[in-house]
Parts: structure tokens; C-alpha cells; sequence
């Protein structure tokens, strides 16, 4: 009986999961991406960050496994960064739709990889999307390719590739919400000293000022982070929901200099809306056949179970990665290394001091090394506080600097971290030679763990970097 239940469950699953629906919210998404990301790709050339974040920096970071990532020689980095944004534009026009997404999350992943300094939540979030456009068909409508090739146009698509976007889009706003739920947000930091520093509401400079604002804005943002995604699934409460999401994306660029994550979160909260909704509003676009009748889409059992097993492998990874700071003891705050690819963000207002000590012992002589010969100031603002970064650069000192005979040099580091307004503390033990250390895959011995209390509130914070 429990064998029969089971399998009736994963039919009516497999039978859900294949149901066309109405692509015309896919198809839109696809657009407003392809235009955000050549947006984005513009910026960069316009403030000539490539220059600054790729080819300046005597020194990139690589993330495990990818060391072999390196710059174009020459011009040719520039020439890429074009293609980038020519192959944005590809996907928001939907020519050569396949072939354009594979490229262009190659590209997207290479620039992502070149510089593990460079990491910025959205950056990563730019790749993922890049990776499903690969495999759901997002060009069926509104696209060259479907008035080019007949036999690509549908007005539908399987229900598993919306849900699959949308289980993306659900993840970020969860977990932005999980790693919100921590003893110095709840407190109201480190919002209450952005706040107090923010000259953008300037008729709003003396709220601003006290104690309350932080915890609204805090406890506010935590709420919608965590009760966003059920709110849009809820046909009564999805309107007010994403009405919301917008006036707090909105904020968020006013506020932050954070790139184009505020637009691109917007566009993604679209998929949370009924399939057709482009429709509905465009009165001039032909309305579907979805809106008219449900129509399942059959293939063989075994396209099914391997599209879903894809599905489910996916989300169970994008799912668990985020978890793994729960491994470690003691608050978000103090969770270093699980930072990346967890989309915990604006959380931390936080400074660091940084002094490396290279010891030849061929002779004894013992001196500092400045980073700023080495790495930009963008560099060194991520390399604080991050366990794997301070030993890459500890690995590079060694190789580079000149010694007196056969004997490695020894790299020693002192780095106070003041993270939400405490006094700064030792991060790393000063006494353990990096450059002999192997690569920290998870939490190394020689990072010290600190739980210094918050300070009172109302203590004034300088900042290095918030993220």
C-alpha cells in the first residue's frame, strides 16, 4: 500500500511537473536579463574596471580548484568583456538562443573565477541564471529565434523550467533571511550606523539618527527575506508581496552602491507572478493557449525521471551550500570562509588591520611587506577577514620575494578584524607560518575564533567595506 501511494505521488509529480504553462513570464525574464547584464558589461568598460579589477593587480586570487584560471594576454580580455555583452544582448533577443547561453555562461563564469577578490553576490547569481538558460527553453516566444525558426515557437513551456527559476530566485531571498537571523542584526547592526551615516533622505536625517530606524529597517528587511517567497506563492497576499519586494529593491539602490542587483532581484520576483502576466498587461502581445487550456507535455519516462533528477540535484545543492556555516560554532558574524555563495549580505560592517612579516631563515633578517605593492585596495578590503585569500597571498610572498639561500621563507600575519563596531581583535595566529600551511579547505587551525560582545548601542563605527 505505502509502494502504491509512493509511485501514485510521483506520477501526479511527473504529471505537474510537465504541464505547459504559459511561457510568456519565461520569455520576459529572459529580456529583462539579457538587457540588465549588457547594462552591467557597459558600466565595467565605462569605469574602466577591467583595467583595475583584472590587469592592474600584480596578484589575482583563484577560488579551489580553478588556479589555472588566468587573464587574456594583450588586448584580449577587452575583446571578451565585448563578447560578454554582445552575448547579453544575443539572450535578451533570443538569436541563437542555445548556443548564445552556453557561451555566455562560459564567459560569465571566467570573468567570475578569474578574481575571487572581485566576489559579489550578484556576480555569482549572473552565472546561475546563465547556467538554466542552457537548459530551459526560454526562446520559444518573443525572440528571434522563434520567428526565424518555426519549429522553436510555443506559447508554453514545461511548469519544472518556471519552477526551477523561480526556486533560484527563492533561495536568494531565503537565505539572505537566514543569515539575518544573528545576534548583532536582531540588535540592529550594522543598519543602525548605515543609517546614521546615510545623507539620502535627508528629510529623514534626525529618524535616522536614533536607535529605532536601525531596528526597523533590520527587522523589516529580515521579515521580508524570510516570508516573501510564500507570500508570492499565496494568490491573495502576490500582488502586496511583490509590491514590496519592489519598494525594497528600490531602497536597496538608493542606499547601497550595489550594482545591478536591485533590478535584476526585481526582474527575477516576476516569475513569482501568474505565468501570463506580460500578457495581461501588453494587451497588444497574442494571448496564449495556456490561458485558455492545460495541456500536458509526455515524454519518455526516462527524459522524465533524468530532467527531474537535474532539477532536484540543482536544487538541493543551492539549497545546502548556504547550511554549511552551520557546521561552525559561534554567529553569523564570526562565519568567515562560508561567506561566498550563501547570499548573506549587508551584514557586516567591518575593518581590518593587516601587516605581513616575511623571515628569511637563510640569515635570520626579519621584515614587513606592505599588500599595496602587490593588490588593489579592492583586494585588500576582501582579503580581510577571509581565511583562504591571506594564505594565497602568504603562498605568493613566498614564491616572489628574493631569499639568501635554500631554506623557504617563512610569511607570518597580524590582522585585527573589528566586525559591527568591536574593538579589533587578532583573526589569525600570529605564530604559524602560512607559507607552510596547506590550502584551508574548511576552517584551518590557525584561524582563531572570537566572540567579543557588541558594544553598547549608539557607539560610533568607522568601515572599511560592507556586503
Amino acid at each position: 500500500m505505502a509502494r502504491r501511494r509512493r509511485s501514485g505521488f510521483l506520477e501526479r509529480f511527473q504529471t505537474h511537473a510537465f504541464t505547459s504553462v504559459d511561457i510568456a513570464s519565461l520569455a520576459f525574464f529572459r529580456i529583462f536579463f539579457g538587457l540588465l547584464v549588457a547594462w552591467r558589461v557597459q558600466r565595467v568598460w565605462t569605469h574602466d574596471q577591467i583595467n583595475q579589477v583584472w590587469i592592474n593587480p600584480r596578484f589575482l586570487f583563484k577560488y579551489c580548484g580553478f588556479f589555472w584560471v588566468h587573464p587574456w594576454p594583450g588586448h584580449w580580455l577587452y575583446a571578451h568583456w565585448i563578447l560578454l555583452g554582445i552575448l547579453a544582448l544575443f539572450i535578451a533577443a533570443g538569436f541563437f538562443y542555445r548556443i548564445s547561453a552556453v557561451l555566455f555562461f562560459l564567459s560569465q563564469t571566467y570573468f567570475f573565477l578569474l578574481e575571487q577578490g572581485a566576489y559579489v553576490n550578484h556576480y555569482y547569481l549572473i552565472c546561475l541564471f546563465g547556467f538554466l538558460f542552457i537548459f530551459v527553453p526560454a526562446n520559444r516566444a518573443f525572440s528571434v529565434d522563434a520567428w526565424l525558426f518555426p519549429s522553436v515557437r510555443a506559447e508554453t513551456a514545461p511548469a519544472w523550467n518556471l519552477w526551477l527559476m523561480r526556486t533560484q530566485m527563492g533561495v536568494v531571498y531565503f537565505f539572505a533571511g537566514v543569515a539575518k537571523v544573528s545576534p548583532d542584526w536582531l540588535r540592529g547592526e550594522p543598519m543602525r550606523g548605515v543609517l546614521a551615516r546615510s545623507d539620502v533622505f535627508p528629510f529623514l536625517h534626525n529618524f535616522f539618527q536614533g536607535n529605532l530606524a536601525g531596528y526597523l529597517a533590520s527587522y523589516a528587511s529580515l521579515s521580508l527575506d524570510l516570508f516573501i517567497v510564500p507570500l508570492l506563492l499565496w494568490r491573495r497576499t502576490r500582488l502586496v508581496a511583490f509590491f514590496l519586494a519592489v519598494c525594497f529593491h528600490v531602497l536597496n539602490a538608493r542606499m547601497f552602491p550595489i550594482d545591478i542587483f536591485p533590478w535584476l532581484g526585481i526582474a527575477g520576483t516576476t516569475l513569482f507572478l501568474s505565468p501570463s502576466w506580460p500578457r495581461r498587461i501588453f494587451r497588444f502581445l497574442p494571448q496564449s493557449v495556456a490561458t485558455c487550456a492545460v495541456k500536458t507535455i509526455v515524454p519518455s519516462k526516462r527524459k522524465r525521471l533524468a530532467t527531474l533528477l537535474f532539477a532536484g540535484t540543482y536544487a538541493a545543492i543551492q539549497v545546502l551550500v548556504p547550511l554549511r556555516h552551520f557546521l561552525y560554532p559561534g554567529g553569523v558574524e564570526w562565519t568567515y570562509m562560508e561567506h561566498r555563495f550563501s547570499w548573506q549580505m549587508l551584514l557586516r560592517n567591518r575593518r581590518t588591520i593587516t601587516f605581513f612579516y616575511i623571515t628569511d631563515p637563510n640569515n635570520g633578517e626579519t621584515y614587513q611587506i606592505q599588500p599595496g605593492r602587490y593588490l588593489s585596495t579592492q583586494q585588500i578590503l576582501h582579503m580581510g577577514w577571509r581565511p583562504d585569500m591571506v594564505w594565497q597571498f602568504a603562498q605568493f610572498l613566498a614564491r616572489v620575494m628574493p631569499r639568501a639561500g635554500p631554506e623557504p621563507l617563512k610569511v607570518e600575519v597580524r590582522m585585527l578584524v573589528s566586525v559591527n563596531g568591536r574593538k579589533p581583535q587578532l583573526f589569525l595566529d600570529p605564530n604559524v607560518d602560512l607559507a607552510a600551511e596547506p590550502y584551508p579547505f574548511v576552517r584551518p587551525r590557525w584561524l582563531l575564533q572570537v566572540h567579543e560582545p557588541l558594544p553598547p548601542i549608539g557607539t560610533d563605527q568607522s568601515q572599511n567595506e560592507f556586503d
